[in-house]
């Protein structure tokens, strides 16, 4: 390996961690500490009142992130399987299918990315708001999957296009009709870029915030935890060591899944990049 690839690559690592690890170690310094000492970076000693801070539910004194991250975990979730379930078959049909306008529906899909989501907001707030779906963890899933169906349909169809047709021929002459051969073939085959995308789908889901506000604001009880730390950074009363503990409560979740996922995420993301 190269010393330039060796400095590349501690450079990134080094962006990548240090600013994780300076929260985690301020979120354990107790603010007498970081009071008397702003520039400190390692604790004297470590406290873990600001998790319990964090944690605790509002009607005992605390920010309630623990049922925050109950509500995000449920869109996020219902947002994925949503997701997936739309952007299955319309992947495999443009990738499998004959149709008119065939080649076009992914430029298509990928264009609506160029509008900013500002623009959709005003108009699906008083979509939803008629249909009483306003204030509504479910309807805020839908609002995620609309975002991200049209990328996820560009993700699977890369893949689906390098799958062997001989693979399909031969369990259509097994009997399997075509859903059959999706559900059976098709699918276990592309586990790794379902992977891929459902992790996708559940960052986007997980960190967004403007629909969460603006579909939530008027719920405190239903608010994701990306509203409950946007909220502990406007309280001018709360200590910048919660703060942080918020922040990486809301961090944790996703760097595990992608450790736990770390294989076929690489797999998923790499799968079809030679296919157009």
């Amino acid at each position: 390996m190269s010393v330039l690839r060796r400095t590349a690559i501690a450079f990134f690592a080094a962006v990548t961690v240090l600013p994780f690890l300076y929260m985690l170690l301020l979120s354990v310094k107790p603010v007498e500490q970081l009071l008397a000492d702003p520039g400190g970076l390692w604790p004297r000693e470590a406290t873990w009142s600001t998790y319990h801070d964090v944690l605790l539910p509002a009607s005992s004194g605390g920010q309630g992130f623990l049922r925050m991250l109950g509500n995000s975990a449920l869109v996020s979730l219902a947002a994925v399987a949503l997701a997936l379930l739309a952007a299955v078959p319309g992947a495999y049909a443009v990738a499998r299918l004959r149709f008119f306008g065939r080649r076009r529906v992914g430029v298509l899909f990928l264009a609506l990315y160029l509008f900013p989501a500002t623009l959709l907001a005003v108009p699906l707030f008083v979509i939803f708001a008629r249909l009483g779906l306003q204030g509504s963890l479910g309807g805020l899933a839908v609002v995620y999957v609309a975002q991200t169906v049209p990328v996820s349909v560009h993700m699977l169809r890369n893949y689906f296009a390098t799958v062997p047709r001989g693979v399909e021929e031969a369990a259509a002459l097994d009997g399997c009709s075509r859903p059959q051969t999706v559900c059976r073939v098709v699918l276990p085959l592309a586990a790794p870029s379902l992977a891929a995308t459902g992790l996708y789908v559940f960052v986007i889901a997980w960190n967004e915030f403007l629909f969460a506000l603006l579909f939530l604001v008027a719920e405190p009880g239903k608010w994701t935890v990306s509203l409950g730390l946007q909220q502990l950074a406007g309280g001018v009363e709360v200590p910048k060591t919660v703060l942080m503990a918020g922040s990486v409560v809301l961090t944790v979740p996703v760097v595990v899944l992608f450790l736990a996922a770390e294989r076929l995420l690489a797999e998923g993301l790499t799968s079809g990049a030679d296919r157009g």
